[in-house]
């Protein structure tokens, strides 16, 4: 008798399901108004035409997900990182 072989799911980035917060910079002055599209993470403007996007990501299927519009309205990206010290960030809170 053969043994039937299964097929697992490969562990992603972020390993498994575990959730993240990731900050993202990209080049210009995205209006705040882009957040529900960009999946509620927050934005800020910093010097030299930089917005910060932060937000918590389900996995890195949501992340790519993110990446891919802000690829899509042809904004410049400069920086994706995650972010460890932040454990209890929620969209709604400001940032420092």
């Amino acid at each position: 008798m053969r043994e039937k072989k299964t097929r697992t799911r490969p562990q992603n980035a972020l390993g498994g399901d575990e959730q993240a917060i990731y900050q993202i910079r990209v080049k210009g002055l995205l209006d705040e108004l882009w957040s529900d599209h960009l999946s509620g993470f927050l934005i800020t403007h910093h010097p030299d035409e930089i917005s910060l996007l932060v937000g918590v990501v389900r996995d890195q299927a949501a992340l790519f997900g993110v990446l891919l519009k802000i690829r899509d309205l042809g904004i410049p990206l400069l920086e994706v990182e995650r972010m460890d010290d932040m454990p209890d960030f929620t969209p709604s809170c400001e940032l420092k």
